[in-house]
């Protein structure tokens, strides 16, 4: 059995294609049938996504931490205590692909860290600050980018790190270190697809769409020194 964890904080903007996305590749013929679990972990919300998540048919776990690794490591263990062998983690502002369970698997490693597309630049994003992203992102294969909202992970590695930290960002990053620490074998792959946002309101602090801000900001600067100081990418 597989599990797909999704963290939400106020996600009803863009729930609803993130969780129609999970189950279109929860339903790929080249799992051949194999169950999987779609868990949405709404954390403090006081928006309606639990109306919307309501409307589909997936496991829904209501915490009250304000903490995405609290969030994360929640999700994971009742994913854990379900029997799965295998949790794929993606976020609630992302669309996976049709294939991305399969792709992950595919790869054979204890932990898949996949690249992410953003689908919409908006107009809150200028067209520099898109290129310096573009400039210092390797989408490509052998990449060293860490993504929550495409990361994969077996349950006995993830169990051997000691699972998700309870951090209010990087836990993504935490937990890759503590794999590596381990001698888990991980596949750092652009196969695995998904489409992510580009907004500036970023729900946690530090994360992908700090990263956008802090490369606006930045405009007379290197964004590799922003990119080596934060792990984020």
């Amino acid at each position: 059995m597989i599990g797909i964890l999704i963290p939400a904080h106020n996600e009803e903007a863009l729930l609803a294609h993130c969780l129609q996305a999970a189950l279109t590749a929860s339903q790929h013929p080249g799992l051949k049938s194999e169950e999987v679990k779609v868990l949405l972990v709404l954390d403090s919300c006081s928006d309606h996504s639990a109306d919307i998540a309501a409307c589909y048919d997936i496991h829904v776990l209501p915490i009250n931490a304000r903490n995405v690794g609290v969030a994360r490591g929640v999700g994971a263990q009742w994913l854990l205590d379900h029997g799965v062998r295998w949790i794929s983690c993606t976020d609630a502002d992302s669309r996976v692909a049709p294939d991305w369970l399969v792709a992950q698997l595919a790869l054979q490693a204890d932990a898949v860290c996949g690249t992410v597309t953003v689908d919409d630049w908006g107009t809150a994003i200028d067209r520099s600050t898109q290129e310096r992203y573009l400039a210092v992102y390797q989408a490509r294969e052998g990449h060293r980018h860490i993504h929550g909202s495409n990361l994969g992970i077996c349950a006995r590695a993830y169990r051997r790190a000691g699972g998700f930290a309870p951090l209010a960002c990087h836990e993504d990053v935490h937990l890759v270190q503590q794999l590596e620490a381990c001698g888990a074998s991980i596949a750092w792959s652009h196969r695995p697809r998904v489409m992510t946002s580009a907004r500036l309101d970023c729900r946690a602090k530090g994360g992908f769409g700090d990263y956008l801000r802090s490369l606006q900001a930045l405009a007379n600067h290197d964004p590799r020194q922003w990119h080596a100081r934060s792990g984020t990418l």
